[in-house]
């Protein structure tokens, strides 16, 4: 089913979310900047081809072809996802491992998942949404040790503690950079 103008509403309202949330953890230009990408051909096509509304689009192309062609080009843009930040570590006889991410791109993947929680989950969002999205994956994704503490320790704080000590915590590592 085709879905451009619903599409173009939830990529639109998510980004606003993001760049909100940049905003509080101090990287308001990332936010500005944040999934631009997500409105060329590339990306806008597939999202409408494969709207569901209630997750990626991107999970029901996969679903159909294996891959997806608009995540392959997405995450090849926005360093603010750790699949952007594989690389070949021939010293250590690796073709190809996780990069550890700066921390700041660390700060934007997660002011994205808490936007993508809250936009998913509507009214059901807790604070804990974005962290039992995380958990299962837990330990299998190639994410570096560090960038994952890093994500996890945030993830964890928004769970217990809420959105202002999460958010104190992402200003607080930024500062240290």
């Amino acid at each position: 089913m085709w879905h451009p103008i619903k599409h173009f509403k939830t990529i639109t309202k998510h980004r606003h979310k993001v760049i909100i949330h940049c905003f509080k953890a101090g990287i308001l230009w990332q936010g500005l900047r944040h999934d631009l990408s997500k409105y060329s051909p590339s990306e806008f096509i597939r999202g409408a081809k494969y709207y569901l509304g209630t997750r990626s689009p991107n999970e029901k192309e996969r679903e159909l072809y294996g891959h997806s062609k608009a995540w392959l080009h997405h995450k090849g843009r926005n360093r603010h996802h750790y699949e952007y930040w594989q690389d070949a570590i021939p010293a250590e006889g690796k073709p190809l491992a996780p990069v550890e991410m700066p921390v700041k791109y660390v700060a934007e993947m997660f002011c994205d998942r808490v936007a993508a929680s809250k936009i998913y989950k509507g009214k059901a969002y807790t604070d804990a949404a974005a962290w039992e999205y995380y958990a299962p994956k837990k330990g299998k994704l190639p994410i570096h040790p560090n960038t994952a503490a890093l994500l996890e320790d945030w993830l964890l704080t928004l769970r217990d503690e809420g959105e202002a000590a999460a958010f104190s915590k992402v200003k607080a590592a930024l500062r240290k950079r």
